[in-house]
């Protein structure tokens, strides 16, 4: 027995350090803490500064550093989300899809950890989540982006929160001149800049890997993934990106806001709040702001350069693997018309190119136009972009592309059964977090969430979505155009419906 106690002892310390190894954790600015999920599994960090509060002084400024602190810092719940309208149902998407009704701040900048490493030193692969919300509205604390279950198939999954809106898009003369970068707006972008850089200072600390990040993103998280991959301020930030509907690919004039266009914009929104400088403008309530809230990302000549797609073209973007797609019905229109208001309007806007757009989207009844209509707004919306990215990254055969379309029309009740696969369905899917949806889901439903999950987490932790028992996923090339269907039964086929999107990416070209 004596032989066997300084073993024992080993033991114990090495258990005892094996499950302190999270209990804190040193971050560049200071010691934190945070909690562990139901089974102990997982250790969750919620609310971790990754800038300094964009308040007073630093409102309309890139992020600044976080004052650092020397007491451990309790990181156990999520953040104030930002500044935004108050985020009402609409639609299909109910509560689960939302950011919680309060708190709302401009005191925002704050990240979220959940990794299942069980000591620093593992180098696990790391995903970080960018939210949609149109750049007006979105947060991380939306129940279907919980990271559990991706952190416990072995990476770790970081949220991050960005301005929106007015605060995180707005730009003015005033602060284009005093920023050291001749330029303004693009805020919120430069958070996600920011909450990248604090990954590669800190995440080994979580049993991260710096080395293997993967910045993924949906709707206008989607077009910030496109617009980080496109910029040079971000090289050397992430290795890989997953783009879920979204992307800023038409080129050239016109094809996005410029500075000065958006300097224009600043100045009307200024004279419309009666406020005279820009120091009258910080002073304004954020409440009083929100009444502005036409804002979005733009070519401000620093973070973006160039229009994305130019920059593509160049081949000035990060080169890195790209997993992206759509989904079936991902459309957003208003009053669906009948089969003859429908053809008589494809006449009207495309003349004597309307016979060719009534093969590809068809209109003989009222049924048979409905789809059509959802099918041209899905395609002009999301699908040319990503079509788009998906060819010029699959032309240049440098780093591989996997598209894919996900068909999955949600098991819902009568009031949602019209949506089919929306806009954002597939995201409870990737995270495996169904159980968070107030839905009728069926057995094949747990079966996909598991199966886009881990071909996520396959492709975060290897470039490539295959593994052993999973439907092959090929990449996609511009001679086969094969595209992963994710619906009741996955597998791979050839682009269904290329011809109409060639015929799209053209109108939309011209």
């Amino acid at each position: 027995m004596k032989r066997f106690l300084p073993l024992l002892v080993l033991l114990m310390i090495g258990s005892a350090s094996y499950a302190q190894s999270f209990k804190v954790v040193k971050t560049d600015a200071g010691p934190i803490s945070g909690t562990e999920s139901n089974d102990g599994a997982i250790h969750i960090f919620k609310g971790v500064p990754f800038a300094a509060p964009p308040v007073g002084n630093l409102r309309w400024k890139a992020p600044q550093p976080v004052k650092h602190w020397m007491d451990v810092r309790a990181c156990t719940e999520f953040s104030k989300s930002p500044m935004q309208g108050k985020p009402n149902e609409f639609g299909v998407y109910t509560r689960e899809f939302l950011i919680k009704d309060e708190p709302l701040s401009e005191d925002c900048l704050y990240l979220n950890v959940w990794t299942g490493a069980k000591s620093p030193g593992e180098k696990r692969p790391v995903i970080v989540w960018i939210y949609g919300g149109g750049f007006v509205s979105g947060g991380t604390n939306v129940p279907i982006y919980d990271g559990e279950t991706l952190a416990k198939k072995g990476v770790i999954l970081v949220s991050l929160n960005y301005r929106v809106g007015i605060f995180g898009f707005f730009a003015h003369p005033a602060l284009t001149k005093e920023s050291p970068n001749h330029a303004s707006g693009n805020y919120g972008l430069m958070d996600q800049l920011a909450a990248l850089k604090w990954v590669q200072k800190n995440i080994a600390a979580f049993g991260g890997d710096p080395a293997n990040v993967t910045i993924a993103g949906q709707s206008a998280g989607s077009f910030g993934v496109n617009y980080l991959v496109a910029s040079p301020l971000a090289k050397g930030l992430f290795s890989k990106a997953i783009a879920e509907s979204g992307a800023h690919m038409l080129p050239g004039k016109g094809s996005g806001i410029t500075l000065a266009e958006a300097e224009k914009g600043g100045l009307k929104a200024t004279e419309e709040l009666h406020a005279g400088t820009l120091a009258d403008l910080r002073k304004l309530p954020a409440e009083e702001l929100l009444k502005q809230n036409n804002f979005r990302p733009i070519i401000d000549g620093y973070f973006l350069p160039q229009v994305p797609a130019d920059i593509f073209t160049a081949n000035k973007e990060n080169q890195v693997p790209l997993l992206t797609g759509w989904n079936e019905d991902d459309a957003f229109i208003g009053a669906i018309k009948n089969a003859a208001d429908y053809r008589s309007g494809i006449q009207k806007r495309f003349g004597d190119r309307a016979t060719l757009v009534l093969k590809l989207y068809p209109g003989t009844t009222d049924a048979e136009a409905e789809t059509s209509q959802v099918r041209m707004s899905r395609d002009q919306t999301f699908g040319v972009h990503n079509y788009i990215w998906a060819n010029v990254q699959s032309a240049k055969n440098k780093a591989k592309v996997y598209l894919y379309r996900f068909t999955r029309r949600l098991p819902a009740t009568a009031a949602f059964k019209k949506y089919g696969a929306f806009h954002t369905g597939e995201v409870a899917y990737v995270f495996n977090n169904l159980k968070f949806l107030n839905r009728p889901f069926e057995p094949i439903d747990q079966q996909l969430a598991n199966t886009i999950s881990t071909y996520w987490v396959n492709f975060a932790k290897t470039g490539n979505p295959n593994s052993i028992g999973l439907p092959v996923w090929p990449a996609y090339d511009i001679i086969n155009h094969s595209v992963m269907l994710l619906g009741e039964q996955p597998g791979a086929k050839s682009l269904p419906d290329k011809a109409a999107l060639d015929f799209m990416v053209k109108e939309m070209t011209r």
